[in-house]
């Protein structure tokens, strides 16, 4: 006769199996089997540091204080191990990781070196690696730490900001000419053909005296407001990244009105800070609680007139909070003419791991949800707006 609690014992069995194999390290797959491949990343994270134990191990102080491994582009294990840690254990084991690699093996050079952090090459990397461990940091290297994120954060507008304005450019209008000679709006038919009159045989050419250009549309969106909201839990480092970068570029252009706010269990409004990417990542504290539907509501109180205002809701969705206050006020915004926006994810890759059933539900009531790059939503805000 099958035994009902079979498969519910076999899973207790392989997670047991699987602890123990994390806590005994390599050598004993014949007593507690193979890995998953999340828990196989999990080893990895616990040799790089733990393997120090027996000495030879990666960017580590050796027994005769010698240092080797750098904070290089080629090299960066810390920072990958810290975004590792981040993505793969609970709060109280990062904090356990962490405090074992500063305290007990002394890797020490994301938070308590400046210099190490003058000669780090900026990334995207140790851009999270740094929000990741600035708590941990004191006022001398934090500030050589903001340096260092300033740095990435420039960068990454750099590759946003031209997605961005594209969006927003406005099409070609073929029916009107433009005295701005900009080279992209040329037209070249009008050129050739009111130029004609100056054709040379001889050299068969054709001397242009009046260049002509087309014109562009300027699309009237002065009056709309986007209003930003952006959940500071740890799985949405990426997204919050992106976001505070591209709420800088929509702000620099001067066509919206532009909010930021980023949340956990409590609202925190960035808007007067919004042109300095630098300054509100520096302020975000990731982890924590998550309550969503108080960031909706506090966006329908900044909303001034909401047929032309675009709520975006950057979160995974997984709510802390009464889920019923959040459809609530997610249904309300709706109603109001608000146009809705859910993304649960926001960055380069837009590959999103979120509460599947809250999105549906957002759905249902009338939001947009998906995943998008930074290119895609502008495009999409975009789209909204010029109706």
């Amino acid at each position: 006769m099958t035994d009902p609690t079979h498969d519910h014992t076999d899973d207790d069995t392989r997670q047991r199996q699987t602890r123990w194999r994390l806590v005994m390290g390599p050598g004993s797959e014949q007593l507690c089997g193979g890995l998953t491949a999340q828990a196989q990343q999990q080893e990895d994270c616990l040799s790089f540091l733990y393997d120090r134990e027996y000495g030879g191990g990666r960017n580590v102080r050796s027994r005769d204080g010698d240092r080797s491994g750098s904070l290089d582009a080629s090299s960066l294990t810390i920072p990958d191990w810290i975004n590792k840690i981040h993505e793969l254990f609970p709060q109280a084991t990062i904090e356990r990781l962490e405090q074992d690699a500063l305290e007990r093996y002394e890797i020490d050079e994301m938070v308590t070196n400046p210099e190490v952090l003058a000669r780090a090459e900026p990334n995207q990397t140790l851009l999270k690696a740094v929000l990741r461990t600035k708590h941990l940091m004191n006022q001398q290297v934090l500030k050589a730490a903001q340096h260092l994120v300033r740095k990435a954060v420039e960068q990454l507008m750099q590759q946003l900001a031209e997605d961005v304005r594209v969006a927003f450019q406005g099409s070609v209008d073929r029916r009107h000419r433009s005295h701005l000679k900009i080279a992209k709006n040329f037209d070249v038919s009008t050129t050739l053909r009111r130029n004609l009159k100056n054709y040379d045989p001889q050299t068969r050419r054709v001397t242009v005296e009046t260049p002509y250009f087309f014109s562009r549309v300027r699309r009237q969106v002065d009056r709309w407001q986007i209003i930003i909201l952006v959940d500071e839990s740890g799985s949405m480092l990426d997204s919050v990244i992106h976001s505070a970068v591209t709420a800088a570029v929509f702000y620099s252009m001067r066509m919206m009105k532009v909010h930021l706010c980023i949340f956990d269990t409590a609202v925190v409004d960035l808007t007067d800070q919004i042109v300095d990417p630098v300054e509100t990542l520096m302020k975000v504290q990731l982890g924590g609680g998550t309550d969503i539907g108080q960031a909706v509501h506090y966006a329908s109180t900044l909303v001034e007139n909401p047929a032309r205002t675009v709520v975006v809701l950057i979160t995974d969705f997984y709510e802390g909070g009464p889920p019923a206050r959040l459809f609530s006020a997610a249904r309300k915004l709706v109603e109001s003419g608000v146009t809705c926006l859910g993304l649960a994810a926001l960055d380069e890759r837009a590959e999103p791991t979120y509460d599947a059933q809250v999105g549906a539900q957002l759905v249902k009531l009338g939001w947009h949800v998906g995943a998008m790059t930074p290119g895609e939503l502008a495009a999409w805000v975009a789209e909204k707006v010029r109706r």
